[in-house]
């Protein structure tokens, strides 16, 4: 039987390891042909030698991962153990850096491979979109960049919208004057900025229109300039509505449209604007497109089983 020897050096094998050697549990899950050992700052892996070279490779790949953000958890071991390689990973060094220092010292950054690929195109292209099912990190990663831009004062102002379709609800129904019926519709848009503005500077920059957030109805008619704008839930509009968004776009501005073209409200028989303008727009200079995939969930582990069992059944219709 083969043996391999693998050593921790400038990490600490207890916060690498996990818990009671919870992430050492999982690499078994992940390589059960092999036995692996972990003891002191040594693990001993045996078994055949393509395997062996297989796990020392995807070792390698984790100590990368620890020693750039400082900690090892279930979801990263997952995304490193089921990429296609180095490539799933490549992204420029800037991409993995901070974003915002948010509240309470949260450091936010890119937490995915695919979440820092959006991270370079939006340094290099002033509209992208990020397509992706929910939980990838989409609306987050992209609030941080407008947040970012606004600190850094590259913009003026940071627009937030979203189309006013409701999955099954109807905001006639919803007691109160507009803004307290559209607020719980926003409210992941809300939820984002908390992380990441103090409360105070937060309820003064929407006071002062600083930071904007308002259904798509509202951007009609508006040149957009000088602002980072996020549409969100972008797969919920239609043609006229994301054309109409599209050509807002004004000088100095940012354009990030997101969305999941698995979860569309629409009536039956409406396109989707997002369906069309990535068809239209696919191989447009100076537009980006990045697709973020099951990898990319960072909620709770049973969100990607969640994910996994509904398009199994998605499949089969």
């Amino acid at each position: 039987m083969n043996e391999l020897i693998l050593e921790l050096t400038e990490i600490s094998p207890r916060e690498f390891f996990g818990q009671g050697n919870e992430n050492i549990n999982l690499l078994k899950k992940y390589f059960p042909k092999l036995k692996i050992v972990a003891r002191g700052n040594k693990i001993k892996v045996y078994g055949d030698e393509a395997l062996l070279e297989e796990f020392d490779k995807r070792f390698d790949m984790l100590t990368s991962h620890f020693a750039k953000y400082n900690k090892l958890d279930e979801n990263a071991i997952e995304r490193v153990l089921t990429s296609n390689g180095d490539d799933d990973l490549k992204s420029s060094e800037k991409s993995g850096e901070t974003l915002v220092h948010g509240v309470s010292g949260r450091l936010i950054k890119a937490q995915t491979a695919n979440q820092r690929r959006l991270v370079d195109a939006a340094k290099k292209n002033d509209m992208v979109f990020a397509i992706g099912p929910a939980g990838t990190g989409k609306t987050y990663t992209g609030v941080a960049l407008a947040v970012k831009a606004l600190k850094e004062k590259q913009v003026k102002r940071i627009i937030l919208t979203r189309p006013a379709v409701e999955a099954g609800e109807n905001l006639g129904f919803l007691p109160g004057d507009l803004k307290e019926k559209l607020d719980p519709y926003m409210q992941p848009l809300y939820d984002a900025l908390r992380d990441m503005i103090a409360p105070e500077k937060l309820a003064h920059f929407i006071e002062n229109g600083t930071i904007q957030i308002a259904p798509m109805a509202f951007m009609r008619g508006r040149t957009l300039d000088n602002a980072f704008v996020i549409l969100d839930e972008a797969q919920n509009t239609t043609h006229a509505q994301m054309k109409m968004f599209l050509t807002r776009m004004g000088k100095n501005a940012k354009f990030l449209i997101t969305g999941d073209p698995g979860q569309i409200d629409l009536p039956r028989r409406v396109i989707s604007g997002l369906k069309e303008a990535i068809l239209v727009l696919q191989n447009t200079e100076g537009i980006a497109i990045i697709y973020l995939d099951d990898k990319d969930v960072i909620r709770h582990k049973l969100v990607k089983k969640v994910i996994e069992a509904y398009k199994n059944i998605e499949h089969q219709n």
